[in-house]
């Protein structure tokens, strides 16, 4: 993006060039020229029927920027890649074709710099210039610009003459084109007394550096790999990579050293009669180096390690990152400064609120004076009554003192009334005191009351910001009481499910107790019954062993004990033999009944269903 922006300052020059009418719009002929000469210097596939196809239906007409934009945009300025052409081409390419028109200098050589040079101004005015159109350079990049220049010349900037330039009215509101920077510099304001070649070697050592990004470079001596002697090398550091060659004028190149992240610069002592040595670490290989003096030893290791810095964050370029810091301390600084205008704007309202509070001031002042005219008046007027009363009560006095003698009476009642009129003027005097006390009270009233409401309005402001604070916390507060007695309450809640869970857990662990009681119960009585049930079984058992072996007519019974271990029974006949195998083949199947019912009486669950069992098999017996 960055490429494309650059690559579209150079083309408006072109593009504004072959505008002659200074209309907005160029011919398609022209236009074709130019793209088919951007097609070559940038290395492009050349595509001579995209155009036409592009303005078929404009085929007579000229054609506007905008109309060209999309052109440019998809057939060329898509197709441009970065390191496939050469990017001073492109630029002397588009220079031809502005300074034709616009640029003019003295053909009788009096100017202060070569075409070549203005050719390299040109291109540091369009890396410097702001990303708008018409391309301009603000007067804080001019003077960076021109006093890069006057160091590597070793002077000093005229920066007071430069300032005054810089504060014509125009210049402040719309910066200086390109044109205005070259008749500046062939001027010879700044640089005077320089010759032409100490110029043109600063201009082209600025243009290595800005444009063709140069952190450093000049002669070192490099030891070799393979035959391990010393050889003095041109050196030349770009952000990626430092590349050596034979000589200064770059033509035979010798090698080059990438320059990545993991590189370093270490300084190295002297040795092999050497010295301020230093050496550059790579991942595969380490270079060792020899400067002509420590300080030239100190600037390549801190030009390299510059280098390496920009590599470790992403940065192609120094300049491109310090133009680009510049214009965000530019904005910064106008930030500032507008921040500056808004505050003595407020300060500015400010005062014309003072002002007009104390013309508010003044009017109280005003009615104040004239309410001290208007009671000095009624003063007066109190006091010519007073005259006036005085001077009745005299007339008075002088026809009582007349008729004395004869009227004594009335004498007294004028005297009364001359002293209730004197208790009055007593009375009018105090209430006269008291009235001016009540005005200077009023007034001094009226003063406080405007302090106080003063104090009141601030009290007022501070009060209104306290109470915001105030039910924002309380909002605060109220909500982390709900959330409190939200999280309280389901903690209550879970409490009172998990004692109900356990009272059900106890009480069908006593119910789960209660039956295990029952059935042990249950157990022990039926073990009794079995118990019961087996007695009674080996009762029958011998009962049916009796009845097993009855005993025949004419035979003695034989004691269980073997009273007569020698009898022998006399022989039977074929019935009583046929007698014995039955009773045999019974008692077969009484021992199978026997264990039978044993089986059946240790498989049921009640003694009454073995017992019923047992006798139903000895009436079977009886009856056979």
């Amino acid at each position: 993006m960055e490429l494309k922006s650059e690559l579209l300052k150079s083309i408006w020059y072109a593009f504004t060039a072959l505008d002659v009418e200074k209309s907005g719009k160029v011919s398609k002929s022209q236009l074709k020229v130019l793209s088919h000469n951007l097609y070559t210097v940038l290395c492009i596939p050349h595509d001579p029927v995209a155009l036409e196809e592009h303005f078929r239906d404009d085929d007579d007409g000229p054609v506007s920027s905008q109309g060209y934009m999309p052109y440019l945009n998809k057939y060329i300025l898509d197709k441009v890649e970065e390191g496939a052409f050469i990017k001073e081409h492109f630029d002397e390419l588009c220079w031809t074709l502005t300074a034709k028109k616009n640029y003019k200098h003295n053909k009788n050589g009096n100017t202060v710099i070569s075409h070549q040079d203005a050719f390299r101004l040109w291109c540091l005015f369009n890396f410097l210039s702001e990303d708008k159109y018409p391309l301009i350079m603000v007067t804080d990049e001019v003077e960076y610009l021109l006093k890069k220049v006057c160091t590597v010349m070793n002077i000093e900037l005229n920066c007071v003459e430069l300032e005054d330039y810089c504060c014509q009215e125009s210049l402040q509101q719309n910066g200086i084109s390109v044109w205005q920077f070259l008749e500046l510099v062939n001027s010879g304001r700044f640089i005077r007394g320089m010759n032409k070649e100490t110029i043109s070697m600063a201009v082209e050592e600025v243009y290595q550096e800005i444009i063709q990004d140069v952190l450093k470079q000049g002669y070192l001596w490099k030891k070799g790999q393979l035959r391990r002697n010393w050889t003095e090398r041109w050196f030349t550091l770009r952000p990626s990579s430092l590349c050596y060659f034979v000589s200064e004028d770059r033509k035979e190149k010798k090698g080059s050293i990438p320059l990545d992240k993991s590189c370093c610069v270490e300084v190295l002592p002297d040795r092999d009669g050497k010295r301020c040595m230093f050496c550059v670490k790579t991942a595969t290989r380490t270079y060792e180096m020899s400067a002509s003096d420590t300080k030239q030893r100190q600037e390549w290791a801190t030009a390299i390690q510059t280098a390496i810095r920009l590599q470790a964050e992403g940065k192609k370029s120094l300049h491109k990152d310090l133009k680009q810091k510049r214009r965000e301390q530019r904005e910064l600084r106008e930030k500032r400064k507008a921040a500056r205008d808004e505050e003595m704007q407020r300060l500015k309202q400010l005062q014309e609120e003072k002002e007009r509070k104390l013309q508010e001031l003044e009017l109280l002042k005003e009615a104040q004076r004239q309410a001290e005219a208007m009671l000095q008046e009624e003063e007066q007027r109190r006091k010519q009554q007073h005259d006036e009363m005085q001077r009745a009560l005299e007339v008075q006095l002088r026809e009582a003192e007349q008729a004395r003698a004869s009227m004594q009476v009335e004498m007294a009642l004028k005297e009364a009334e001359a002293d209730r009129q004197r208790k009055r003027i007593r009375e009018l005097e105090e209430m006269q005191r008291r009235l001016e006390e009540a005005l200077y009270a009023e007034i001094k009233a009226r003063q406080d009351e405007e302090s106080v409401r003063y104090a009141q309005a601030r009290l007022l402001v501070e009060e209104e910001d306290k109470l915001k604070q105030l039910m924002q916390l309380k909002e605060e507060q109220e909500d982390y009481i709900l959330k409190t007695q939200r999280e309280k309450q389901e903690l209550k809640q879970e409490m009172e499910a998990k004692s109900k869970a356990l009272e059900n857990a106890q009480k069908q662990l006593e119910e789960v107790r209660v039956n295990r009681q029952r059935v042990d119960q249950d157990v022990m009585a039926a073990q009794k019954k079995l118990r019961q049930a087996s007695t009674n079984v080996k009762h029958w058992n011998v009962q049916m062993n009796r009845l097993m072996h009855p005993i025949g007519p004419g035979e003695k019974k034989t004691s269980c004990s073997g009273t007569y271990p020698n009898f022998r029974p006399p022989p039977l006949s074929h019935r009583d033999s046929g007698l014995k195998l039955r009773q045999k083949s019974e008692e077969n199947d009484c021992v199978m009944s026997t264990e039978q019912t044993n089986e059946n009486v240790n498989n049921s669950d009640h003694p009454r269903f073995a017992l019923q069992s047992q006798q139903r098999k000895l009436s079977d017996l009886s009856w056979n």
